[in-house]
């Protein structure tokens, strides 16, 4: 019986199949199914001869690992995310959603690498020349020196490569490349794409920073093997009409996961934030529905203000809106609070945000969400000695204060802004000057911490909807 030497393959999920149907049978889209040329066939391991030159495998001790040393960007916040630096010969997947400054922080760290001595080279598929020449004017001098190729074709960006052989090397972006036989963008396309720069870069030792897009959902566009063959994925985070954005390191073969860099967007390009705990609780002042959360973002601790607003509705169920916390970790929150703290919150909407667009998902949140609501829902502020309550914990079910990892440095950098006394869980045996230690979240809300302003009447308390029967009339 001939064996078929093509198959189809659907160009959103990659699955293969045999025949054309209309739907894809991996991912469900329609007439997205392509026809291609099927792979060779191997022969398998009963029927085939044994290979003469088989590979030796060895012990991990006998490996010669040489350690190289990684370079630097020149910026700060980006090589804290990276690990320290750009590894040689690696692959760093770049995403974001449009505009939030994907190619910008791309030009400045080639613009400085080359400073540094070293060859780049930046491969624009989607721009003119002129159009990254007028992006570079607005970075200064350093970034016009910095050559670049105007061209979609993977070919010839291969053989750009392997001629130049620079020390980095930016393409923008791995979405455009234009593969033979191939429709650009397609799933096929960029493995395949992805695959042939990942071989040269292990190959001539350069390090590939690509520039990927972002679907509706904020997920990386194309196949998910695209976030398996590269080393590190960075995403940016925030949103066009603020200035301050979140870069952080979704994947990292090379350092770890939980490091975030804070930049802030002006008219010369990205600036970084060197201490953003200034930046977000700036402007924090005692209010209702007001604290201040002390958070731990890698190794960096952050000060960020929660605010909540707490309203009467007669919609059900109600609202619950979050930004910049976990919509499921509020309910979470909300739910210990109505069970263990007695506040009701059956009719009202409630709605969090982190000011200054900056996310967390830390569970260590959850006090500092709960304390917010609390406040806003009584009408009365929260603080200490005149300044805005500080504090951080994350909450179980049954209402008590949990411990959270590294509680001296998140003190310390509340007192380091004047927050003399900070709100947490007790640290074991170790005693943390500035700690208020409480063990549930009924001893939080009922120590002691509310004020009532002089120019801010206390709204009424949200009456509870009564899902009663209503009494019997009288005979």
């Amino acid at each position: 019986m001939a064996v078929k030497s093509s198959q189809y393959r659907c160009s959103e999920c990659g699955h293969a199949a045999l025949t054309w149907t209309g739907q894809c049978s991996g991912c469900g889209a329609w007439n997205t199914l392509e026809q291609v040329s099927a792979p060779a066939a191997r022969a398998g391991r009963g029927g085939g001869r044994k290979r003469s030159g088989a590979p030796k495998p060895i012990a991990l001790r006998d490996v010669k690992a040489e350690r190289s040393a990684r370079l630097g960007t020149g910026i700060a916040e980006l090589d804290r995310v990276l690990g320290g630096g750009l590894v040689p010969g690696s692959l760093v997947l770049l995403g974001g959603a449009p505009g939030i400054g994907k190619s910008t922080v791309a030009g400045m760290a080639l613009a400085n690498i080359a400073g540094a001595g070293n060859d780049v080279l930046y491969v624009s598929g989607e721009e003119s020349a002129a159009q990254v020449r007028r992006r570079a004017e607005r970075l200064g001098e350093a970034a016009l020196s910095v050559p670049m190729l105007a061209e979609p074709s993977l070919e010839s960006v291969l053989a750009a490569l392997e001629s130049e052989r620079p020390a980095v090397c930016v393409i923008d972006s791995v979405q455009s490349l234009a593969v033979p036989d191939a429709v650009p963008g397609s799933v096929g396309a960029i493995r395949e794409a992805t695959s042939a720069l990942l071989e040269i870069a292990k190959r001539l030792d350069v390090t590939l920073i690509l520039i990927g897009h972002v679907t509706k959902e904020g997920s990386l566009a194309g196949p998910r093997a695209l976030e398996h063959l590269v080393d590190c994925v960075l995403h940016f985070e925030g949103e066009r009409e603020r200035t301050f954005r979140t870069l952080r390191a979704l994947k990292n073969r090379f350092g770890a996961t939980s490091e975030v860099g804070v930049f802030e967007m002006k008219e010369g390009g990205l600036v970084e934030v060197v201490d953003p705990s200034a930046r977000f609780v700036g402007e924090a002042r005692p209010a209702p529905g007001s604290v201040v959360l002390c958070a731990m973002e890698g190794t960096r601790p952050l000060l960020v203000e929660v605010q909540a607003l707490v309203a009467p509705t007669e919609i059900v169920p109600p609202r619950r809106t979050a930004t910049g916390v976990d919509r499921n970790r509020l309910a979470l929150v909300l739910a210990v609070l109505t069970r263990h703290a007695g506040v009701s919150l059956s009719a009202a909407d409630v709605f969090v945000n982190v000011a200054g667009g900056v996310r967390i998902d830390e569970p260590g949140a959850d006090l500092a969400i709960a304390m917010a609501v609390a406040s806003a829902h009584s009408g009365q502020a929260l603080e200490t000695d005149g300044k805005p309550l500080a504090c951080f914990g994350e909450i179980g079910l049954t209402g008590e204060v949990r411990y959270v990892a590294h509680a001296d440095r998140r003190v310390a950098e509340a007192r380091k802004f004047g927050l003399e006394k900070v709100l947490g869980p007790a640290p074991g045996d170790q005693a943390i000057p500035g700690l208020s230690a409480v063990g549930s979240l009924k001893t939080a809300l009922s120590g002691g911490w509310r004020r009532t302003p002089a120019s801010t009447r206390a709204p009424a308390r949200v009456q509870e909807i009564s899902r009663q029967d209503p009494p019997a009339k009288a005979a």
